[in-house]
């Protein structure tokens, strides 16, 4: 029986939830579930906890919904996804460290988010946060043994001002035998501060999980509350999301391109590529009044209107970055020193693309190319035109020429939502309170991938649940598997490809 048939014929369905299926199943259900996506039947979208259940998000192959499964753990346990599926470990190993629900059969029941450095323990757990009982234990990493195999520990303190988190390779002379990663050091507790907040203060909260990406995570948590709430909002406020989310994704990748280039000891496309990004963010400033257009989507619409001036900017934007970004992605095409890093380095096999339901650049540069936009479409966007580039390469230099050809993508979509941009309507519908519990799902593009938002809200419109997942959370175990085989020189290469967020994963 087809996976999403099993599901809806033995599970209960959660009226409240909207717009796609929440379904309460048992426990040979749920593994069933799990044993569809171990044989690629499926793709994990998300699997996050509660105060007494998880759930787990997953999008049946040739569906076009994505189906949300409940178990509820009623004596604190639950049967290990990830015993099953390597992609579901790390998210329950989280789900542990944050409820104190006990993944039966997980094969690493190590810590993650959790660094014993917090005064409490479980502090989303039904009964409350518990004491913290003794003094943090070393972390075990993973060995690799062999003649002439050594460790070096890189992090989680690093050059620049890119964000923590630690790398610990085994290599033999130059070559990456395994690297395994650690990362939770930058957790904000987002999730908790969420619960008991209202509206507009959880939009606030949503759009700081991951600075570069507070477009994407507005819109994903605008979107989930309207569902939950069925409110419309107006064709301006909807082209106006688009439009920012857009120059987000246009600002990031430009900013990629050069910093990628520039780890490969090529600094001129990195000062160009600056500039254009640059002029981005300025031009962001004047049309929406912040660089990084942060909580200029809220729930119900947006918080502020585009001025006839501010489009201008953004037309004279376009034409600027056409006139000059061909003949850098000539330069980057014809500098053999270039081709020389990028060709052949850090690769990611399809297979692996698929197995962990990669997004963004990183999935599409391994032959995935599943889009939001496209495959889940939402508007603006199911109205628009616009092609998804996919290579099967999976080396570096895939995930540059996908960033490339995304950014022609994108000059054309704001292009085209410039063009359509109704002349008038109202900037914001009223949200509140339903009356009653409501809960809401939303998947939104952003420039790194699929953002996902789950969110319960009380018959006041106060937030009771709210789960935000990044898609780094399976593009980092990728990076693992890339670097493997490859010399250590090329890690902050391959890692710049990469480029997941710590903020977004450790959340």
């Amino acid at each position: 029986m087809p996976t999403y048939a099993a599901i809806f014929v033995q599970g209960q369905r959660i009226t409240m939830h909207r717009p796609f299926a929440r379904i309460v199943v048992d426990e040979e259900t749920w593994l069933t579930v799990a044993t569809a996506l171990a044989g690629g039947q499926a793709v994990l979208l998300g699997l996050w906890g509660d105060a007494q259940a998880v759930h787990m998000a997953m999008l049946e192959d040739g569906a076009n919904e994505p189906v949300v499964t409940t178990f509820m753990c009623a004596d604190g346990r639950f049967p290990s996804v990830g015993r099953l599926h390597a992609p579901a470990i790390r998210p329950e190993r989280a789900i542990h460290d944050l409820f104190g629900l006990d993944p039966m059969g997980l094969p690493d029941e190590r810590p993650w988010l959790d660094h014993g450095r917090w005064d409490i323990g479980h502090p989303l757990a039904a009964s409350g946060p518990s004491a913290r009982a003794s003094e943090p234990a070393a972390y075990p990493f993973l060995v690799a043994e062999g003649d002439g195999v050594h460790q070096i520990p890189v992090g989680p303190v690093h050059a620049g001002i890119i964000e923590p988190g630690h790398f610990r390779f085994n290599a033999a002379g130059e070559t990456v035998v395994r690297l395994e990663e650690r990362l939770g050091y930058t957790h904000k507790g987002i999730e908790s501060l969420m619960a008991g907040a209202s509206l507009d203060q959880a939009a606030r909260l949503a759009g700081r999980t991951s600075g570069d990406s507070t477009v994407a995570y507005a819109y994903a948590f605008a979107l989930a509350v309207e569902a939950a709430l069925g409110i419309e909002i107006s064709a301006r406020a909807i082209y106006l999301r688009a439009l920012m989310a857009e120059l987000e994704r246009l600002a990031n990748h430009l900013g990629d391109i050069g910093a990628i280039c520039n780890d490969a000891a090529f600094a001129l496309m990195l000062a160009h590529c600056g500039v254009l990004r640059e002029r981005v963010l300025r031009v962001a400033a004047k049309a929406f009044g912040h660089r990084l257009m942060m909580d200029c989507i809220i729930p119900g619409g947006v918080s502020v209107d585009l001025a006839p001036a501010g489009v201008s900017d953004i037309r004279h934007l376009l034409a600027t970055i056409r006139g000059v970004f061909p003949a850098l992605v000539e330069l980057y095409d014809e500098t053999a020193s270039l081709q020389d890093r990028t060709v052949g380095t850090g690769i990611v096999p399809p297979s692996l693309a698929r197995q962990f339901g990669a997004g963004g650049y990183i999935g599409r540069a391994s032959g995935r190319a599943f889009d939001t936009r496209r495959h889940l479409a939402y508007p603006p966007y199911d109205t628009l035109t616009f092609d998804v580039p996919v290579l099967n390469e999976g080396d570096v230099n895939a995930r540059v020429w996908i960033r490339i050809r995304e950014v022609e993508q994108s000059l054309s979509l704001i292009d085209q939502i410039l063009d359509r941009l109704p002349a008038d309507g109202l900037l914001r519908t009223e949200v509140g309170g339903a009356g009653e519990r409501r809960e809401g799902l939303a998947l939104v593009e952003g420039f790194r991938g699929d953002v996902l938002v789950s969110v319960r809200l009380s018959g006041e419109g106060s937030i009771e649940r709210c789960h935000l997942r990044d898609p780094s959370w399976f593009q980092w175990p990728l990076l693992e598997a890339a670097i493997k085989g490859n010399i250590v020189a090329d890690f902050p290469l391959c890692n710049k490809s990469f480029n997941c967020s710590y903020s977004g994963h450790d959340l």
